[in-house]
C-alpha cells in the first residue's frame, strides 16, 4: 500500500499502472465508510503478493489527485490498467466484493495462478494438500474424489461422507459416497436404529425425553441412509401434527 500526493501521482499511479494493476482509493480522515473499506481493500490486495498494488489518496489534501477522478462522493475506488480507468465503484461494499473486484481485474493471471496451485495440490496427495485443494476449488471432482478415497482408505468413512456429500453431483462421487455411507453405517446398524426409531415413534407426541432421543438417531442415520432419514422425518411429523 502506498500513500499517493498529488505531486507522486504521475509517478505512482498512472506510470506503474502500465505494468501493474493499480487500485486507487479515495478516502478521508473524517468519512466513516472509507475507515470500513480501506482495512478490507488493504487485506484483499495483500493477498495477491504483489500483482496488484493499492494507492490511497486523501481528497482533502490532494485535490488535484481527485480531480483526476472527478470525485463527487467518497470513498471512491477506481482501478486503473495501461495508464486507463478499466472499473471501480463507490461507497462501501461488502468484503466478497471486493474481492470479487480485485480478481476481475486480475483477470486470466489469477485464474493461472488458481490452477498452477491446484495441480501442484493434487500432485502432492497427502491430506493436508487435498484439504486445501477442497478449499481452492470444492467443485473440483479430481480433488474431493482424491480426499474422499484418501480418507476411505485410513478407515475414515464417517469424514469421508462429509466430504464426499458436500462436493458437486458426479457419478464418480456418489459412487464413492455411496460406499463411504455403506463403511460409516452397516447394514445391521442401520436396522437397530431403525428399530429404536420404530418404538419411540409410538410415544414422541407424549415424552419430550424420547423426542429428543428420536432426533438424536435421525443424526446418526443421515450418516447411512439420508433416504430413510426423510421418510423417517415424514413419519415424525405426520405423528405430531
Amino acid at each position: 500500500m502506498i500513500d499517493v500526493q498529488d505531486a507522486t501521482f504521475e509517478a505512482e499511479v498512472i506510470q506503474r499502472s502500465m505494468t501493474t494493476p493499480v487500485v486507487v482509493d479515495l478516502w478521508a480522515p473524517w468519512c466513516g465508510p472509507c475507515r470500513t473499506l480501506g482495512p478490507m481493500l488493504e487485506k484483499v490486495i495483500n493477498e495477491t503478493n504483489g500483482q496488484v498494488v493499492l494507492a490511497k489518496i486523501n481528497v482533502d489534501e490532494n485535490p488535484g489527485a481527485s480531480a483526476a477522478f472527478q470525485v463527487q462522493s467518497i470513498p471512491a475506488v477506481y482501478a486503473l490498467k495501461d495508464g486507463q480507468v478499466v472499473d471501480g465503484f463507490v461507497g462501501g461494499q461488502p468484503e466478497p466484493a471486493i474481492r470479487e473486484f480485485v480478481t476481475k481485474l486480475l483477470g486470466d493471471e489469477a485464474e493461472a495462478a488458481v490452477s498452477s496451485e491446484m495441480q501442484e495440490l493434487l500432485a502432492a496427495g497427502d491430506e493436508e494438500s487435498l484439504r486445501k485443494a477442497v478449499e481452492l476449488d470444492g467443485e473440483s471432482v479430481q480433488a474431493v474424489g482424491m480426499l474422499g478415497a484418501l480418507l476411505l482408505q485410513t478407515d475414515r468413512a464417517p469424514e469421508a461422507v462429509e466430504v464426499l456429500a458436500a462436493g458437486p453431483d458426479d457419478p464418480m462421487l456418489a459412487q464413492l459416497l455411496a460406499q463411504a455411507r455403506d463403511l460409516a453405517m452397516p447394514s445391521d446398524a442401520r436396522n437397530e436404529i431403525e428399530q429404536k426409531l420404530a418404538v419411540l415413534l409410538e410415544t414422541v407426541k407424549e415424552d419430550d425425553d424420547d423426542r429428543a432421543e428420536f432426533v438424536g438417531l435421525l443424526d446418526e442415520l443421515s450418516v447411512g441412509s439420508p433416504e430413510a432419514v426423510a421418510e423417517w422425518r415424514r413419519k415424525l411429523s405426520t405423528r405430531l401434527f
